[in-house]
């Protein structure tokens, strides 16, 4: 009778007598990137050596406001928040037939003196989800006097094993008629948020995936726009 020898940590022989692979012992074969905003679909027979998968979630970021002074005067818009980002180690067992994958737009940004807007949820099925950053705000009047004005705190809500919230928006000031600083995005784990600006301008776009738009800075009536802020992303590992 013939005799085969094999590394146990990786093979096993099945009733029959015949030679296999030990499901999930061969660590991380392939990684999925859903990076375009819009819903999708994630089938696990289409891996039949699939053991588990690790999502990661990214919501969108928000998009900052845009700004439109008076003659004269000035409007420094502060930055947009980033959205959460949410992660989970899941058994093949726990997933259904089809799980629906949503990739969340990040927010528009805002025309005239109007706010921008918020960053979409990122999810997988209903097991991983990530939520997106609110829009900038228009909070700051026409003027020429000494005011600050603050964005809202980053998203923190999602679902997953591990949540991490989204990065705050930078504050703005304006010092006089002529000279402000507006407020940077917000960071996400895996976008950096759009730079703040000293002279009149849009606001500044964020890299990356999730993170906020900088603040837009209009000066003597100057109509700027806000930024959209950076889309979601899904990550799917799968290991086998």
């Amino acid at each position: 009778m013939a005799r085969s020898c094999a590394d146990g940590t990786y093979f096993q022989l099945t009733d029959n007598g015949e030679l296999s692979i030990i499901p999930g012992s061969l660590g991380l074969r392939k990684v999925l990137y859903y990076d375009k905003p819009g819903t999708y679909s994630f089938t696990k027979a289409s891996y039949p050596w699939l053991a588990r998968v690790r999502v990661q979630c990214q919501g969108g970021g928000g998009g900052s406001a845009g700004a439109f002074s008076d003659a004269g005067e000035l409007i420094a818009r502060p930055g947009a928040p980033a959205g959460a980002w949410a992660q989970s180690l899941i058994e093949v067992s726990a997933l259904g037939t089809a799980e629906a994958v949503v990739v969340g737009k990040g927010g528009i940004g805002g025309q005239d003196n109007n706010a921008g807007g918020p960053g979409g949820t990122s999810s997988f099925g209903g097991l991983v989800s990530a939520d997106g950053g609110d829009g900038g705000p228009a909070n700051m009047l026409s003027g020429t006097a000494l005011e600050t004005a603050r964005g809202p705190a980053g998203s923190s809500s999602g679902t997953g094993d591990i949540i991490i919230g989204g990065g705050a928006s930078g504050a703005s000031i304006r010092l006089s008629a002529g000279q402000c600083v507006s407020g940077r995005g917000g960071d996400s784990v895996l976008g950096r948020g759009g730079e703040e600006r000293r002279t009149s301008g849009p606001g500044q776009p964020p890299t990356g995936y999730g993170a906020g738009a900088g603040g837009a800075v209009s000066i003597n009536a100057s109509p700027q726009t806000g930024q959209p802020g950076g889309s979601g992303i899904v990550i799917v590992e799968l290991y086998g």
